[in-house]
């Protein structure tokens, strides 16, 4: 509910327009009540944070701290306030608006959601506002030029139908646009041109609400016909429709034959609508006085009537005005079904004058009108919506329109819906939440006309404006209106959204590409459908079926699917000299899917009970041999269908959609239909799992974690009483790439790491070191009594980091009789205070300091950052069914790009994690390729260098989120880095969550580092472009649906690197799991679990590769820039560091292999001087001589080196 309008303090909104002497209708010889509308014209946040320090040094920490208190106290302005107040600097009409606002920040956050969402709003609307006066100076040239020719065409006398139609085209090769049905040969009345009653500029042009973003503005010349021309019964039977085509073909024929000026002339309808041919007048390209290309626009020339041509009573919407055999009996058109859109289309053409009129006052009496117009069309356009019937209906006129009437008061209904008080962002938002909480669809919106009877078709909206008597939404379906409506809701969301901005999201980004708005997309060629295109009533029959189709779809489907939507192919323009053509052979029809997670893969669909005979004799009737009789669990007898979960039987979705095409519309559609869904879900293992949850691949280690858990807490005698056992592992929170396969009692090669926690006690050494011996002597304790207390459990301690004493030294596999590895860990709260006492310890020298650093880094993230990361992944998973098989694609796109050994884990699970929290401007994805196919968009588009990614996990948990100076202080924070590493040299990405607000723990100490960053943002992008251009095709019905193979988005080429080392696949993971495989296949089962039984544990984590790969970072890793796969591929590839491979003076213990460069050195000889230093010998980096060495290192390994680069 919007606050009182009493309450309200009003905006000035100031014009660039307001800078011309007068508008242009009025230059153009018109008033600006004579335009029309009627036609298709076309985060920072700011605050403070605390510093951790557990993962820089203090010299950083303190640099850290004293950027905060900097921060803070100049009124803690971002990065993107820098921009935008440089930016008005240089803008003085920015300046002069901004004048205009109030200081308080408190009123302008109400009025505009927060100050900053109000500069860029205001810098929104100054960039799209088209530029009025000298660049459009060409365009009001050529409609003077075009009105002086309109006005000189001679009147041409009345003629019979047939004969105005041969006589116009063998005169003037200019075909006459008849909508269909054609007229007949002997229709007795007669076709003639008399000059026209008035011409002038119309639309949001004159208006100054036009918007001008990347695509050509559309002006309307509107030229009304003489009241003359008409009969009383011409509404009647297309007659007034004939007319006017005429009328306009004489128009096109006069504007041809002029030869002093030149346009490109040709045929379209005005919004998709075949009653209303309209000329489209384009440049020449000539240079030509009247050539207006410079204006990047073009002209809309479009007919009208004057409003009293035909009584407003004869053209309401229940009325009929397509009679048969031209009946002109009003006792018989009261048996006939109405013609709602034949009605409107021709109310439309009587109504300019009546909607400029209302538009006009409108932004005279409302000073925000205009630019919550202006907003309403950016996000109209950033949806795909727009006037044309085929792209929603629902455009810039609609919108302004219903604002308008929104503004004005319903007599005897007190104050209106909208003030006049408002500003631009409370109009707009008032609005979409007027389009989302009222369905117009089930309860008609009628604006002063309440004793009109009006004719209600099942899912047409109505918004019905009295005193025009016309159904503004009347060009609207029912999918277009429930996808309109669905669109505001998500808008009203965002805008609600206090935690974040929603700029972006809600202005500036497309929502309406397919892989993005749709989970899955139905393709069905037109010809399938209709077989005689060509027939006249084409039009008709098209649309019925399109109907037919959505309603038996969404009969079918329930609950399964949130939205259906149907994407009609596009028209084009037809030259004048012939007539418009049928629709294309070629053409395909597509429905968008959008599913509901929870419902969508359910195997059992059911209908009413037995006992309901007229239900049940319906349901029957629509399913056919499907339906079936069931008794339930519950006892209920209920008509039912089942669908088959069988492999091979593809998605139940599919299988609803195949079936319902062949017994409702025809087999041949069911043949041709393509249907593309969820397709990137086969490339991972058991990523397309019909009728089960995305967890459900892991339920076996989960199960046998919960048994683990619960062994050891059932055990006796030990020193301490536990307090935690945590996961800490993908595997544990639903996001490895491949599942723990327990196969035939295969044990797991990769052990699940799990954290233990015992209750404080003074007992502790307070040394690490002790720490650590104290921990083993726990472990060997535990694995002892695990071992009696459950045989079948394998237990053996292993020691690690044995080069590193502060950190973990031990840990604890555990084999369970299934198969399932663990590696149990302890954690000690007071490892962490040790490690910082010794970090703030000047006595310490900086190796050690570095080194406790490092420790500690390391602590928080093992012990307190992983756990509850996994524990806010796991709810995630089990919230959104579609997050797991999301992370674990992405995760195989990073792996199959060679980029995770520069990604830890959690940064991925975070990048998709956002996906689903922050999903604006869609839902939430409902399958793990629209989760992917988002994910990777919203990688190609982030600024890492000056925007830090921020996931809110609370809002996961249905709380309220974060609170608004979280996210502040994260920001501040990252401000913070960005100015003591503005070289990005330390973090490069910074990745922060309400769960750790440091922003750095997985991406400190240049992991990845900034080449390896761009080249993930080139990778994404380059996805990003096959998909676009990939659905341009597409559109343009020269690809089909499947054109594009998931496959091709996980390749890249190996040439961007210097050197490639290929390992010997029966070392490999990979190499081994088909070894696995073939073994499983050929060897009897006795001998295969024998075979298990004897290996034991001896392979538990152990990967040949990964020690390989990890010896080569330690080794090399200063002079290579190392890219392989880390879940089992043959390929490991090599950049080599710029920074080694420069020329340098030779010297002692230079760090690497390194060869003399020739000529470069002087021979000491008697009396010679010595040049550069040593002897002036310089060297480079002996690349040779290294790949030599990493080839003798990896052994059999490594089976060749390729080198790419030299």
């Amino acid at each position: 509910m919007a606050p009182s309008v009493t309450k309200r303090r009003k905006l000035s909104h100031t014009d660039n327009g307001d800078e011309d002497d007068a508008p242009f209708s009025e230059r153009f010889g018109g008033s600006p009540n004579d335009t029309d509308l009627s036609a298709d014209d076309s985060t920072e946040v700011e605050d403070a944070v605390e510093s951790d320090g557990s993962m820089a040094s203090e010299d950083e920490e303190a640099a850290l701290a004293k950027e905060e208190a900097h921060e803070g106290g100049r009124g803690k302005e971002s990065i993107v306030n820098q921009k935008i107040r440089s930016q008005a600097r240089r803008d003085p009409n920015t300046n002069k608006r901004r004048a205009d606002i109030p200081l308080d920040g408190v009123y302008t956050a109400e009025i505009f959601k927060s100050n900053m969402f109000k500069l860029q709003v205001d810098e929104l609307l100054e960039q799209v506002r088209p530029e009025y006066g000298q660049k459009q100076a060409p365009a009001e040239n050529a409609m003077r030029s075009l009105k002086a020719i309109i006005e000189r065409i001679p009147s041409r006398d009345p003629l019979s139908v047939h004969d105005a139609e041969r006589y116009l085209m063998i005169s003037s090769k200019v075909a006459t646009p008849f909508p269909h049905p054609r007229p007949p040969r002997d229709a007795k009345y007669k076709l003639q041109y008399d000059r026209p009653s008035s011409i002038n500029v119309a639309g949001s042009y004159p208006l100054k609400m036009a918007t001008s973003a990347g695509e050509k503005l559309a002006i309307d010349l509107v030229i009304t016909m003489p009241s003359a021309m008409f009969q009383d019964k011409d509404y009647l039977n297309y007659r007034y429709f004939y007319k006017r085509a005429y009328y306009l073909a004489c128009i096109a024929a006069g504007i041809k034959e002029s030869k002093e000026h030149k346009f490109k002339l040709t045929f379209d309808c005005l919004n998709g609508n075949h009653l209303q041919p309209i000329i489209v007048v384009s440049p020449s390209g000539d240079g030509s006085p009247d050539d207006f290309s410079g204006s990047k626009c073009r002209i809309h020339i479009i007919l009208a009537a004057a409003e009293q041509t035909f009584p407003c009573g004869k053209l309401l919407p229940e009325k009929n005005c397509v009679r048969p055999t031209c009946s002109d009996d009003e006792n018989s058109a009261k048996t006939l079904d109405p013609t709602p859109i034949y009605n409107a289309t021709l109310k439309v053409d009587l109504s300019v004058t009546a909607y400029l009129k209302l538009l006009h006052a409108t932004s005279s009496r409302c000073d925000a009108y205009k630019d919550a117009c202006m907003l309403g069309r950016i996000w109209l356009k950033q949806r795909g919506f727009c006037s044309h019937i085929r792209k929603g209906g629902f455009g810039n006129f609609e919108w302004a329109a219903i604002m308008a009437m929104l503004l004005q008061s319903k007599p005897g209904a007190g104050v209106p819906l909208l003030s006049s008080g408002f500003s631009s962002y409370q109009l707009f938002k008032a609005t979409l939440q007027f389009l989302a909480n009222r369905d117009l669809s089930r309860v008609p919106f009628v604006f002063e006309a309440n004793d009109t009877n009006l004719t209600r078709t099942e899912g047409t909206p109505i918004f019905f404006d009295g005193p025009r008597g016309l159904n503004i939404l009347f060009k609207m379906t029912p999918w277009s209106y429930k996808l309109l409506q669905q669109e505001a809701s998500i808008a009203v969301k965002m805008l609600a959204d206090s935690t974040f901005d929603q700029f972006e999201p809600t202005f500036i980004l497309r929502a309406d590409p397919l892989s993005y708005r749709y989970d899955s997309v139905l393709e069905i060629p037109i010809l399938s459908l209709i077989q005689d295109i060509n027939e006249e009533n084409f039009n008709k029959k098209f649309s019925e079926t399109c109907r037919k189709l959505y309603n038996v779809l969404l009969r079918a489907l329930g609950n399964r699917v949130t939205l259906i939507s149907i994407i009609l192919p596009e028209e084009e323009t037809w030259p004048l000299g012939s007539s418009k053509p049928f629709v294309n052979r070629e053409g395909r029809l597509l429905l968008g899917f959008a599913t509901d997670s929870v419902n969508s893969e359910r195997t059992v669909d059911h209908g009413p009970a037995a006992e309901n005979k007229n239900e049940a004799a319906s349901f029957r009737k629509f399913w056919g041999e499907k339906a079936e009789l069931r008794r339930f669990k519950d006892g209920s007898i209920l008509e039912s269908v089942v669908w088959s979960q069988k492999e091979g039987s593809g998605p139940i979705l599919k299988q609803i959609i195949q079936f319902i095409l062949r017994r409702h519309i025809s087999a041949d559609v069911a043949d041709k239909a393509i249907i593309a869904g969820n397709q990137f879900a086969t490339l991972i293992p058991s990523g397309d799992i019909v009728g089960q949850s995305g967890t459900a691949p892991f339920l076996s280690i989960m199960n046998a974690f919960s048994a683990l858990e619960k062994d050891i807490r059932n055990l006796e005698n030990l020193p301490l009483q536990i307090r935690h056992i945590l996961g800490a592992d993908p595997q544990l929170r639903y996001s490895s790439i491949d599942p723990p396969r327990t196969v035939t009692h295969r044990q797991m090669s990769i052990p699940a790491s799990i954290i233990i926690q015992f209750e404080g006690s003074g007992r502790w050494p307070d040394d690490l070191a002790a720490i650590q011996r104290t921990k083993i002597a726990f472990l060997l304790k535990l694995a002892e009594l695990l071992s009696e207390h459950n045989p079948e459990l394998t237990t053996r301690v292993g020691l690690e980091n044995p080069s590193y004493p502060s950190q973990n030294q031990s840990f604890l596999d555990i084999t369970t009789s299934s198969g399932h590895s663990f590696r149990l860990r302890i954690h000690h709260e007071r490892e962490a205070t040790l490690l910082e006492r010794r970090l703030k310890d000047k006595t310490f020298d900086g190796t050690s300091r570095e080194a406790a650093a490092l420790a500690l880094a390391v602590y928080k993230s093992s012990f307190l950052r992983i756990p509850a990361h996994t524990q806010a992944i796991q709810t995630l998973c089990t919230r959104f069914p579609a997050v797991s098989p999301s992370i674990r694609l992405v995760k195989k796109w990073f792996t199959s790009h060679l980029l995770t050994p520069h990604f830890a884990p959690e940064l991925i699970e975070l990048l998709v994690a956002r996906t689903f929290l922050q999903p604006y401007p869609w839902n939430v994805p409902a399958c793990a390729t629209t989760g992917f196919l988002r994910t990777l968009f919203w990688i190609s588009r982030w600024d890492w260098r000056y925007t830090p990614l921020i996931v809110d996990f609370s809002s996961a948990e249905e709380r309220a989120g974060m609170k608004a100076d979280e996210p502040t202080a994260i920001t501040t924070r990252f401000e913070a880095w960005r100015r003591i590493d503005p070289a990005l040299n330390r973090v490069v990405l910074f990745a922060a969550s309400n769960l750790d607000p440091e922003g750095a723990t997985w991406t400190d100490r240049a992991r990845p580092a900034k080449v390896v960053a761009g080249r993930m943002t080139a990778l994404a992008r380059a996805a990003v472009a096959a998909l676009k251009d990939n659905e341009s095709m597409i559109a343009a019905g020269k690809a089909s649906l499947l054109a594009l193979e998931p496959e091709m988005l996980f390749v890249s080429s190996l040439t961007d690197y210097d050197f490639v080392l290929h390992l010997a696949p029966r070392y490999t993971r990979a190499g081994k799991a088909k070894k696995e495989a073939r073994a499983d296949n050929s060897m009897f089962k006795n001998l295969q679990l024998q075979a298990e039984a004897d290996k034991g544990g001896e392979l538990v984590g152990y990967d040949p590769v990964t020690l390989f790969t990890d010896e080569l970072q330690e080794i090399y890793g200063h002079a290579v820039i190392w890219f392989y796969d880390t879940e089992g591929g043959d390929t490991v590839a090599g950049l080599w560091n710029p920074a080694m491979t420069a020329r340098r003076s030779w010297r002692v213990r230079g760090g690497y292999s390194s060869v003399p460069l020739a000529g470069t050195g002087t021979r000491r000889g008697k009396g010679e001087e010595v040049t550069g230093e040593v002897d002036g010998v310089e060297v480079e980096i002996n690349k040779e001589g290294i790949l030599n060495e990493i080839a003798r290192l990896g052994g059999e390994l490594v089976e060749r080196v390729e080198i790419l680069k030299k």
